[in-house]
């Protein structure tokens, strides 16, 4: 029976689901299987990187299209290794970083951290993750193709994704990554809308927007985001669907096939498709981060044992990112031939959109400083988040600035980048959430030693395998290069390449760490109780919510949500839905829920509460 007084299938309740801490479950478990898929792809054309030529006959049974065959040995094919890298791109940033941390996160949390019993359309939400799950079917089935998966990165610049002759991955296999994308947009669509109802119409009594945690500002500002640019991203879509299968030309101009000119197909402009794809791929970047960036917050003040330092700058600057993020997208354009004027317009705002991400790196630094830190797992990704983001973040500054940038696009600079600032944090940040949550998802907490042992393997590879490969940009070494012993100049980096593959695959090997302690502590993890990290935030007010989270009333709120080590009070948090009058009367927070029976304890001196405990 659920919380609403009716019987549930197995069905109803764990296929179908309506109930949003299910779904989030859903997208997680998704999320995490995408994200192997994707890690596998990395790991698979960073062998061809480390060692050129190396035998990968291992994997002909699965991937034999992909190899072809030298007489010695089996080895990955040069028009396939485009393929890897556009799959692990598109899987990562879309399937994984977008609806696998987005949609775990805003589905768990939203509901429980505003009061809610449900999302405002249970049933929309159901729809969105089955379109999601439906379109990384679609995208798994065109990695087994005979042609090969879509082959034009994966940003899918025209011409390659505009002519399916171009080259094999331009054929069907790029038709299935426009038709899964066109599905996933659809999802993201449904669940932002979603978010957006819920945050605005549903937050329980004393909940102002001033009390909100950070987490819900995070998850607000991402649906608004996704909201208006997803759209544009659909329709620089579905133009190259005309243009590949109904004789338009929005992208194509001046295209010669063999030798011969393409007469029927012309006028467009592949600026075009960029203006179109950057419109939503700027705003992305932040669609990523921000919810990582909001987990984060939580997970420091909580463990920090300190209210996050300036909430009302945190907040401004989240609001600061979302604006100016949709006016930087030229940065990615400068080699475009854009006119100088606009493009020193774009590079000036960029170097602006620096100013809150800064604001909110001083505001994680100021938390913990001389705080009571405890070092659970959670906290470990949340402090690995902050030095990702300032490391990945400087060399923003780099790219831009228009007279930097144009040397360094597509190479290795630009990589390693956006591997630091955005796909790194935005992981150490999901993995954070996981680790933080897990007591909220499923009653028991992960084991921690095993947790240490994925944040230092996982922590040291991601630096190990990025942070060099500034200097092969700064050396002019292009990225997406099949092999590196072509070119003279790049030889020196033919030894740096093979330490950055083996730190791939020991990161790569370390996520299986996460997945059997994620796996074995539904079982065998210690239980968590209600609250196991004295938390102030809704969600921990209730243990083992159902379907409706809260049995009785839904509670009220009293006060903002990082209300830590407040001089006076007993221990050292102070939760929403504690009332001043309860607090005056001593009553203990600390082990009841939101229940009308009060139980009066002795006020005693603040003390340090373990993990788990």
């Amino acid at each position: 029976m659920s919380a609403h007084g009716h019987s549930e299938s197995f069905i109803s309740k764990y296929i179908f689901s309506q109930d949003h801490k299910t779904i989030a479950k859903q997208y997680l478990i998704t999320g995490i299987f995408m994200g192997f898929v994707g890690g596998f792809l990395s790991t698979f054309f960073r062998l061809q990187l480390g060692w050129d030529g190396i035998d990968l006959g291992f994997l002909k049974g699965v991937f034999g299209n992909y190899l072809t065959d030298t007489g010695d040995a089996y080895t990955l094919a040069p028009d396939k290794y485009l393929a890897l890298v556009t799959m692990h791109g598109t899987i990562i940033v879309f399937f994984v970083l977008t609806a696998g941390l987005s949609g775990t996160f805003s589905n768990l949390l939203i509901p429980l951290q505003i009061g809610a019993r449900d999302m405002a359309s249970p049933f929309l939400n159901m729809l969105s993750y089955w379109f999601f799950f439906v379109s990384s079917v679609i995208m798994i089935c065109s990695l087994f193709i005979e042609t090969g998966p879509a082959s034009a990165g994966w940003t899918v610049y025209p011409p390659l994704s505009a002519l399916p002759k171009a080259i094999p991955g331009s054929g069907l296999g790029m038709t299935l990554w426009l038709v899964a994308m066109a599905l996933f947009i659809a999802s993201s669509l449904m669940g932002a809308l979603n978010y957006i109802s819920t945050i605005l119409n549903m937050r329980t009594k004393g909940l102002s927007f001033k009390k909100l945690p950070l987490t819900i500002w995070s998850f607000f500002l991402t649906a608004i985001l996704g909201t208006l640019s997803f759209p544009v991203l659909l329709s620089a879509a579905l133009l190259l669907i005309f243009d590949r299968s109904f004789g338009t030309s929005f992208y194509l101009s001046d295209i010669y096939i063999d030798g011969a000119a393409l007469t029927a197909q012309t006028g467009g402009s592949p600026i075009l498709f960029q203006h179109l794809f950057w419109f939503l791929g700027h705003p992305e970047v932040y669609i990523i981060l921000m919810p990582a960036l909001g987990i984060t917050s939580e997970v420091i003040a909580t463990n920090a044992r300190k209210p996050i330092f300036g909430y009302h700058a945190m907040v401004i600057s989240l609001l600061g990112i979302s604006v100016l993020s949709f006016i930087v997208w030229g940065h990615h354009m400068f080699v475009t031939g854009m006119n100088p004027f606009l493009g020193g317009v774009f590079m000036i705002v960029t170097l602006i959109i620096a100013i809150p991400s800064a604001v909110k790196t001083f505001n994680y630094l100021a938390t913990l400083w001389r705080g009571n830190i405890h070092f659970t797992n959670g906290m470990l990704f949340a402090i690995g988040l902050v030095s990702l983001f300032i490391s990945g973040g400087l060399t923003g500054i780099f790219l831009g600035n228009a007279a930097i940038d144009i040397p360094l696009h597509n190479t290795y600079f630009v990589v390693a980048h956006f591997h630091i600032v955005m796909g790194a944090s935005a992981i150490f940040g999901m993995f954070a959430g996981v680790y933080h949550w897990y007591p909220k998802m499923f009653g028991r907490i992960m084991n921690k030693k095993l947790g240490y042992i994925h944040f230092w393997l996982t922590f040291i590879s991601v630096y190990c395998v990025f942070f060099p490969q500034h200097f092969q940009g700064l050396a002019g070494v292009p990225r997406r290069y099949y092999a590196f012993t072509e070119f003279e100049f790049a030889e020196v980096f033919i030894d740096l390449n093979k330490f950055m593959s083996i730190a791939a695959i020991i990161g790569f090997g370390a996520q299986f760490v996460f997945l059997y302690n994620f796996v074995t502590s539904m079982f065998n993890g210690k239980k968590a109780g209600r609250n196991p990290w004295k938390a102030n935030t809704l969600e921990w007010s209730v243990e083992n919510p159902g379907h409706g989270n809260w049995p009785a009333a839904i509670p009220e709120v009293f006060r903002g949500p990082h209300e830590y080590s407040k001089p006076g009070v007993a221990l050292d948090y102070l939760p929403q839905w504690i009332s001043d009058e309860d607090l005056e009367r001593g009553v203990d927070y600390d082990n009841e829920a939101h229940d009308p029976v009060k139980k009066e304890i002795t006020v005693k001196p603040t003390e340090t509460i373990k993990e788990g405990e």
